[in-house]
């Protein structure tokens, strides 16, 4: 093989490299809202083995109890689980006994999957490196989904940086946003991006009618 054949053919491993050769999209959501455009979001992704991260051994348990309600199989292992469940855990995605694992960052550390299509970042984890190490599992083979709400766009924003591109931002489609009843101060300081997202929330309840995305 000639040095230029050579050359061509290297892989890189770097962020910028692994960010702009893997297919990502970020999906703009409200905290309470994710469950929701999660289920949603699996409908698009069928028959995939999906890889779910979260930042919280609760959301982790929340998520899971929420998909079991609406009749869908997941596995949530974290912390709080002995060995064995992991190592049980484990077993189940491998052998697609179960298509959606659900666990946090530290945990991922000690597992070995196969075979995973999608990773979906429901919450973006709490070290931007921590990114990339989840988006190398689908590295040009899969797809990496980010689920963004006001608290991990400053996570976005360092990690666009690291990878000096950004994310293909998505709407889920007929996907209605919700408001919550009190707004707190923290709320009213939400970066632009979410600020739509609360805009076509209100529209949508003030017209009673089918979410038009607002352009």
């Amino acid at each position: 093989m000639s040095e230029k054949s050579i050359k061509e053919t290297k892989k890189y491993y770097d962020y910028v490299s692994v960010g702009n050769r893997t297919k990502q999209a970020a999906y703009f959501v409200q905290q309470h809202d994710k469950n929701r455009m999660f289920e949603d979001l699996l409908k698009t992704i069928p028959n995939m083995q999906i890889l779910v991260l979260v930042k919280s051994k609760r959301n982790a348990d929340e998520l899971m109890e929420y998909l079991k309600e609406k009749e869908i199989k997941s596995i949530s292992v974290h912390g709080n689980h002995r060995e064995t469940q992991i190592e049980d855990a484990q077993r189940a995605f491998n052998s697609k006994e179960t298509t959606i694992l659900i666990t946090t960052s530290r945990i991922l550390e000690t597992l070995k999957l196969e075979s995973i299509h999608a990773v979906v970042n429901y919450d973006l984890p709490l070290d931007a490196p921590d990114y990339f190490k989840t988006l190398l599992l689908v590295d040009e083979i899969g797809k990496s989904i980010s689920l963004i709400d006001p608290e991990d766009e400053g996570m976005l924003a360092t990690i666009e940086l690291m990878m000096k591109c950004e994310m293909s931002e998505v709407e889920m489609e007929n996907f209605e946003h919700t408001t919550r009843e009190t707004i707190t101060s923290k709320d009213r300081t939400k970066k632009p991006r979410h600020k739509k997202v609360e805009q076509r929330a209100k529209k949508k309840a003030d017209m009673k009618s089918k979410w038009v995305p607002a352009k």
